[in-house]
């Protein structure tokens, strides 16, 4: 068995076939989501509160909550944020 990928680890796989940057961008998108949805529910805001306080259309906000699209602009995270009376941070890191 020659194969390349034994005893390395899946960023290395992803990276070699040109997956990691898409890869990370929907685990991002996923948890951003997850996190939006969860605090509407603690707040039990419905979407269409919360698309009224972000200014902004239902549609929108099923676009910011669906985990698969990551299209999303720091803009619309900050309104989401802002509704939900929290602060984005973002950070670079190793």
């Amino acid at each position: 068995m020659d194969n390349k990928h034994i005893g390395s680890n899946f960023d290395d796989f992803l990276a070699e076939e040109a997956l990691l940057e898409d890869a990370t961008a929907t685990a991002m998108k996923r948890v951003i989501a997850w996190q939006i949805e969860q605090e509407m529910k603690v707040q039990k805001l419905s979407k269409t509160a919360m698309a009224t306080k972000m200014h902004t259309s239902r549609a929108a906000l099923n676009r910011l909550l669906d985990a698969t699209d990551t299209s999303l602009t720091l803009t619309t995270l900050a309104s989401a944020a802002a509704a939900l009376g929290k602060r984005v941070r973002v950070e670079l890191t190793a």
